[in-house]
């Protein structure tokens, strides 16, 4: 979106323009699901989601002073709203070897005893495996592993998008890896033997 074009529409939301408002939504909707779908909490609808991010964003309208691309400020926005549906949710349950579905299981099984590449139909497993690990882990944490590891953002991405330091970033990240290693240790068959 053109920093002047948005500008405008947020300038024309402001005035009570129905017709900018339903612009900006359509134009910031595909952002918003993009950050949701990245970082939904398990309880709560994608669709609810960004609803709420949406409110915020109107809610705070005036607020946006146009220093900052408005994108960069809405998915600000969204990272907050998420961070703290998630920390209202409270998922942190302990993970155990008896939790994980018979594919999961196969998925530790085969990654205990094998260093090869996982089948097609064993891929789904590994992601569902990985948000049991993800969901032990502080929201905050899961967001550094999220951004760095599964979305593949640079530590400066990752600090435009949280305001975070590169320092913080990195340490989120190192105790985040050090949590998910114990939760893994746990379930683990060769930790077993």
């Amino acid at each position: 979106m053109d920093d002047s074009d948005a500008s405008a529409l947020v300038a024309a939301a402001l005035q009570h323009d129905d017709e900018a408002a339903r612009a900006l939504v359509r134009r910031l909707y595909p952002l918003v699901a993009k950050v949701v779908r990245a970082h939904r909490p398990r309880r709560t609808a994608e669709e609810d989601l960004c609803q709420m991010i949406l409110i915020k964003v109107f809610q705070k309208l005036s607020q946006f002073s146009g220093k900052v691309p408005l994108e960069h400020w809405v998915s600000r926005i969204a990272v907050n709203t998420f961070l703290n549906q998630i920390q209202s949710e409270k998922v942190r349950p302990e993970l155990r070897y008896a939790d994980l579905s018979t594919e999961e299981q196969a998925v530790v099984e085969n990654l205990a005893t094998s260093s090869d590449a996982l089948a097609p139909d064993q891929r789904l497993a590994s992601r569902q495996l990985v948000e049991h690990l993800l969901d032990a882990l502080k929201p905050v944490e899961r967001l550094a592993i999220d951004l760095l590891y599964l979305q593949g953002c640079s530590v400066e991405e990752i600090r435009k998008i949280t305001g975070w330091s590169a320092a913080l970033i990195k340490v989120r990240a190192f105790r985040a890896r050090q949590k998910m290693k114990a939760q893994w240790a746990k379930i683990s068959p060769r930790e077993k033997l």
